[in-house]
């Protein structure tokens, strides 16, 4: 039997990867440090893996679909195909500094003062090449060092042609780095309330980050892994989507299904079927977004003969992964 080999993040995302696979109907069971959970698919190989390295273990095709944090694809340059933002794992990356340099408010403050006092600037981070490309859009750091490059400074490598401003490869506790290790780090939060305690402030959003669904570009041109990609996605997005949304029931009269239509968002057009048994009087269920419901109580109220609310498991967007098209490599 074939196999598409599935990748998931171990760490931060763990968690909630296997509460949205649950959602969409998986089945995960692992021992406590067993990398290679069972799941209740069998044309699934699933495999736990560090979030840092699945983009490009996708490239690389040793796993045809995987989850992992847009930064680590941002930041490793993978060439993979994102099939689908999943809508948790949203964090922010971020420069900070510390609390006390007041004037310091942007980047371009940052590098300015270091630049007209002739010191180095050294930033910490994971991100390095999220880092200098940022670095290296910043309209003063092109005033002041052109095109050169940051140096990058790692335990096995330094490269670069700016040494007056150097990123240093942070293995964790990055806000802990600075003043005495670091002038500056790049970071992602979530809160910003790590950075804070750590008497550190926010001057910069370089980008934004969520777990997304990525695929190995050749495997999509495979027709069998194409079809069972396009399953799990169905599954995974289905549930996704499920979370936005509510499935309403209620029972109107005859009379008032128009001017209930006309004010009812839905995915779709409402399900209305009489009423057994009770003339005039039609059941009508549907799907909005959970945001509306708030705003319908006052029509539903007025309109409706009661109304059931449901949490659905699902809303499964056939007709849009059906009709998806890949881009080409």
């Amino acid at each position: 039997m074939p196999k598409l080999k599935f990748v998931i993040p171990k760490g931060s995302l763990q968690e909630d990867t296997q509460k949205l696979l649950q959602q969409a109907g998986y089945s995960i069971k692992a021992a406590e440090r067993s990398y290679r959970p069972w799941i209740n698919d069998p044309e699934i190989n699933l495999k736990l893996l560090r979030p840092q390295e699945i983009p490009t273990l996708i490239q690389e095709g040793a796993h045809e679909l995987g989850i992992a944090g847009m930064d680590w694809v941002d930041e490793t340059g993978a060439d993979v195909q994102l099939l689908s933002e999943l809508d948790y794992g949203k964090v922010s990356i971020v420069l900070a500094v510390p609390n006390s340099w007041e004037k310091v408010k942007s980047l371009s403050d940052l590098i300015r003062d270091f630049n007209r006092d002739g010191k180095t600037i050294r930033i910490t981070t994971e991100y390095i090449n999220i880092t200098s490309r940022h670095l290296m859009q910043n309209d003063e750091y092109q005033k002041c060092y052109g095109n050169k490059t940051p140096e990058v400074i790692t335990p096995w490598y330094r490269y670069g042609e700016n040494p007056n401003v150097k990123i240093m490869l942070s293995f964790g506790a990055t806000e802990a780095k600075p003043p005495e290790d670091a002038d500056a780090i790049v970071d992602n939060t979530e809160t910003g309330t790590t950075i804070k305690s750590n008497e550190l402030k926010i001057i910069e959003v370089l980008s934004q980050s969520q777990a997304v669904l990525i695929a190995n570009k050749k495997a999509l041109k495979e027709r069998w892994k194409e079809e069972k990609i396009r399953d799990v996605m169905t599954l995974l997005v289905g549930a996704v989507e499920a979370r936005k949304k509510l499935h309403i029931f209620m029972n109107v009269k005859e009379e008032n299904i128009e001017q209930l239509l006309e004010q009812l968002p839905a995915l779709k057009r409402p399900t209305i079927s009489p009423l057994a048994g009770a003339e005039g009087w039609f059941a009508l269920n549907t799907v909005i977004a959970k945001e509306d419901l708030l705003k319908l109580i006052p029509v539903l109220r007025k309109l409706a003969q009661g109304i059931v609310v449901y949490e659905p498991k699902g809303v499964l967007p056939l007709e849009e992964i059906r009709n998806k098209k890949f881009r080409e490599s």
